[in-house]
């Protein structure tokens, strides 16, 4: 029997839905709220939850619209992110759902969004699932999280290290406004470092030894501090030192955590993953330890509601009943399989 999942994502700048069910994605909305905290160079929680309040609706409506139509209800269940996330996104996308499930009579589902930016690593860009190899190791990086899993099998993860400040997709929004570039940061700093000259400025390598842990917000005051006095050095050169900075370091930890644990399969999801110098430097690292490493597709790698319907599938599949949790934005990862 065929399962149709609707996903809905609102954890913080971006109000997402899509639909997938058995292996292919039927529809996929995302509205972005970039062009509303641009001038603010960061994300407003306040107004991030009023657009999500005011968009939510019809990104269902419309990702509800594109699916192939059916007889009865239009979906089998519905999955939002339930956390970790902002708060007043984290409401917006729970009531939401158990307004669709309640109308069509469906089940509802609380999801980790975290867990979400690990299954989008299984869709292609074309919608269509490939499936992760298991064991592996996960490395979540995004504006907000910065983790490192040890995933043994679909909801069986051990966290082995997280950030313990500025995770890296908010220290490039933060080093881009230092530099007076555009917003979101991570795609200025990167254009702004490629091809720029190396070795003219160097920042330290946060690398917290002893620990699988990740640190930036050092990294950030010591550009602060580079600028406050007043060395020469162009932007591009300070971009590319930091961008540097960061991916070495990320590097560094997630291959030895992968040797450390012996798993020859490394998996990226989040904004990050979309940093094309991480994806060169890691794709050269694993293959010289001779390892894999499967990156997101770049479609995929923000915020979405496909990785939302997408594990509300595998849960479903596995035998979880479908239950709205409490909104927790410190949510922990844990097992789901029991």
């Amino acid at each position: 029997m065929r399962l149709r999942v609707l996903g809905i994502e609102t954890t913080c700048d971006e109000t997402a839905a899509a639909v997938y069910e058995d292996g292919r994605l039927l529809s996929d909305v995302v509205w972005s709220q970039v062009p509303l905290h641009r001038r603010y160079k960061g994300v407003v929680p306040e107004l991030a939850s009023r657009a999500h309040c005011e968009k939510i609706a019809p990104v269902i409506a419309k990702a509800l619209k594109d699916c192939p139509a059916r007889r009865g209800a239009p979906v089998d269940a519905v999955a939002f992110a339930r956390g970790p996330g902002l708060a007043g996104g984290l409401v917006s996308g729970s009531v939401a759902a158990q307004t669709v499930g309640g109308l069509y009579n469906v089940p509802v589902m609380g999801v980790n969004h975290l867990e979400g930016h690990l299954y989008s690593c299984e869709f292609t860009a074309g919608g269509r699932v490939r499936a992760l190899e298991f064991p592996l190791l996960a490395l979540i990086i995004s504006g907000g999280h910065t983790e490192l899993w040890h995933v043994k099998g679909y909801g069986r993860y051990r966290r082995l290290g997280k950030t313990r400040d500025d995770a890296a997709g908010e220290a490039f929004d933060k080093v881009a406004k230092l530099l007076g570039l555009d917003y979101p940061g991570g795609p200025a700093v990167e254009a702004a470092a490629r091809g720029a000259r190396r070795g003219g400025v160097v920042f330290p390598r946060p690398m917290l030894e002893g620990s699988r842990d990740f640190s930036f917000s050092g990294l950030k005051t010591a550009v602060s501090y580079h600028l406050r006095g007043g060395k020469p050095a162009k932007a591009a050169e300070i971009c590319a030192a930091f961008q540097d900075s960061v991916i070495e370091t990320v590097t560094a930890k997630t291959l030895n955590a992968a040797r450390d644990l012996k798993l020859r399969h490394i998996a990226v999801g989040g904004g990050v993953a979309a940093n094309g110098a991480l994806r060169e430097y890691l794709s050269d690292g694993t293959a010289k330890a001779g390892m894999t490493v499967r990156f997101v597709e770049r479609k995929y790698c923000s915020d979405n509601g496909a990785m939302a319907a997408l594990c509300g599938w595998h849960m479903l599949r596995a035998g979880c009943r479908p239950g709205v949790s409490a909104i927790n934005p410190a949510l922990e990862v844990k097992n789901w399989i029991l």
